[in-house]
């Protein structure tokens, strides 16, 4: 079984049903057994980097996820997902997070006089560099969906899995052994999403 961790932020159902959709045994939960229990850990989310730590921490969630990472449990992280595993993020002030990778997430900042709009939002393309496991038969420059107006900044770029353009070449995905983490949403990005989902399901299911 995948537990999805449920925090209160974010799109959680529709990652649920992103993973039902592809056949894949996965539940919403907020039990620290049952997340111990699990096959596989998804944490999804959207909002702000300290009330995601904060929410954790509440429901003391925040060393059964980081435990369970060690051990060498499948992990995906989206969006939220992906940026809670750096050292800290800037956004509204310096703020700690699991520190499972060196670095830092950073808000996008273009000049006055730019087209582009904060939050990125909407569809662009992932240079994979190399692709993950998770995405058998996903071509390099595929299209998936964004919404975020902070990004990471991996001290190790040997994590980085993809990268994408948006004023600034920015990490999209990173990988290492058991874990996956993108801040591209496959929830929301229709049959390329949805084939993330199903292979991070067959890759859990090996583990």
């Amino acid at each position: 079984m995948i537990a999805i961790v449920d925090y209160g932020m974010g799109n959680i159902r529709s990652v649920e049903k992103g993973f039902l959709k592809v056949g894949a045994d996965a539940m919403v939960t907020s039990n620290p057994k049952v997340i111990s229990d699990a096959k596989a850990i998804v944490l999804p989310g959207v909002g702000a980097f300290k009330d995601c730590m904060k929410n954790l921490d509440d429901l003391k969630l925040l060393d059964t996820v980081v435990r369970e990472i060690q051990k060498g449990k499948p992990y995906l992280g989206i969006c939220l997902g992906l940026q809670i595993l750096f050292t800290e993020s800037e956004e509204f002030g310096i703020c700690k997070g699991l520190d499972v990778f060196k670095g830092r997430v950073v808000k996008f900042r273009f000049p006055d006089d730019s087209d582009l709009k904060i939050p990125h939002m909407g569809w662009n393309t992932v240079m994979l560099t190399p692709p993950p496991p998770i995405f058998d038969e996903i071509p390099d420059n595929s299209y998936f969906y964004f919404v975020h107006s902070f990004y990471v900044i991996p001290e190790d770029e040997e994590i980085i899995a993809g990268r994408t353009e948006y004023g600034l070449e920015f990490t999209s995905m990173v990988w290492k052994d058991n874990i996956f983490a993108t801040q591209f949403h496959p929830e929301k990005s229709q049959e390329l999403g949805l084939k993330i989902l199903k292979g991070f399901g067959e890759f859990a299911n090996k583990a």
